[in-house]
């Protein structure tokens, strides 16, 4: 029986979050929405609270008939919701909660994540010649002696000029396929690891967003994440890409649950504004007896909560040790677009309120708008679910 409760402590961190949001990070929102690139020294202070927690999880607590509850992954997708309700960007600007740290967390040893699990971890995938296809990347990592040689170009990678750790995907050989990409912990500061550029950005402007190059980047050979065999057969070539993916099933819920706590701030300001010029949203009417602004605020409403249900799910079969590949893709896509849609309804609604910089709606939409593209477009999402529920291959349904 799927229980999606949080504990009374987590529940309790929650609604600590939530007044850090408010408190702490909302006043600064439009700041540094105009100071792209300066870097918010207040965050510290947030992360000495949040005591270095990661996107990732952990094994949930066992209850006593020995089945696993609201652990981890839950409370990770729960902590971005409320700290995303304060402000995207500075959420993701925040020390310790880089995307690395959930790959590390995911897929590393115990020896890693005790080394690697609590430092500022950005996630380097993306290069100019391979996005949403994380199958192609030419990014390459060859071994000599003890040390893997990493040589390649990441871009637009989230934190990546702050952050002190880069897990870096790279492929041991081009010519054996998705099965040879392996994913690397990299320690900022290695010779042959460069920053070469930051990125100007519609959004997210509190995080930096940089430009990676590793020439003969040299790391020690402990440092890559998973086995260095390179499978040969169909069964074990997919198994092992399937291993670097399951990155992926851990970090898009606390993604999609970005886009939820963004969409909940929109909403919740669409009312105050309403609400100041009279008009009340009560939620005792049938839809059909309403007003169309009060029948699009219904709607959008459930979209929400059916989004949040999602996101939530898919966090508790991490926590469940289910496999929630589809579920993780499912949520991803479903909060993305819900995100983007509610986002611009509330400008749209609230007219020349929403769209001015008076108050932070545009933002909102501006912010929502990456969540919906990175971890995995919407259109790449909703492609893996597709595969999933008609048991197709990537070979057979492109």
């Amino acid at each position: 029986m799927i229980n999606l409760e949080l504990s009374d402590k987590h529940q309790e961190t929650y609604n600590n979050l939530r007044m850090v949001a408010e408190h702490m990070m909302r006043p600064y929102s439009r700041h540094y929405d105009k100071e792209e690139h300066s870097y918010p020294k207040e965050l510290e202070e947030v992360a000495k609270l949040l005591d270095g927690g990661s996107t990732g999880g952990s094994p949930a607590p066992k209850t006593e008939q020995g089945g696993a509850r609201n652990g981890a992954n839950l409370l990770a997708v729960s902590a971005n919701e409320a700290l995303c309700w304060g402000d995207v960007g500075l959420m993701l600007a925040m020390p310790g909660r880089g995307l690395g740290n959930a790959a590390i967390n995911a897929v590393g040893t115990p020896e890693q994540i005790r080394k690697h699990g609590s430092s500022y971890a950005a996630m380097c995938i993306t290069e100019p010649g391979a996005g949403s296809d994380s199958a192609n990347i030419s990014t390459t990592a060859v071994l000599d002696g003890d040390e893997w040689v990493i040589n390649g170009e990441k871009i637009y990678v989230t934190a990546g000029g702050r952050c002190d750790t880069l897990v870096v995907w790279a492929t041991l050989d081009k010519s054996a396929g998705k099965a040879a990409i392996k994913s690397f912990i990299v320690k900022k500061g290695t010779p042959g690891c460069e920053v070469t550029r930051l990125e100007h950005k519609m959004g997210i402007r509190a995080s930096d967003t940089a430009a990676i190059s590793f020439s003969d980047c040299r790391i020690p050979r402990e440092n890559l994440l998973g086995s260095e065999e390179v499978a040969t057969d169909a069964e074990g070539r997919k198994k092992a890409f399937g291993g670097v993916m399951q990155t992926f099933d851990n970090t898009r819920p606390p993604v999609a649950a970005m886009a939820i706590g963004v969409a909940r701030a929109a909403l919740d300001l669409t009312r105050d504004l309403l609400q100041r010029e009279g008009v009340a949203l009560t939620f005792d009417k049938k839809p059909e007896n309403v007003s169309a602004r009060d029948a699009e605020l219904y709607r959008m409403e459930a979209e929400w909560q059916a989004a949040r249900l999602l996101v939530q799910k898919a966090a508790w079969m991490a926590d469940n040790k289910q496999p929630n590949s589809m579920e993780a893709s499912m949520c991803k896509a479903k909060a993305g677009r819900m995100g983007n849609h509610v986002t611009l309804r509330c400008v749209a609604l609230c007219q020349s309120l929403g769209y001015s910089e008076v108050e932070l709606l545009e933002k909102f939409a501006r912010d929502s708008k990456i969540i919906d593209i990175f971890e995995g477009t919407q259109q790449i999402q909703q492609l893996i679910v597709a595969r999933r529920l008609l048991g197709k291959s990537s070979s057979e349904l492109k």
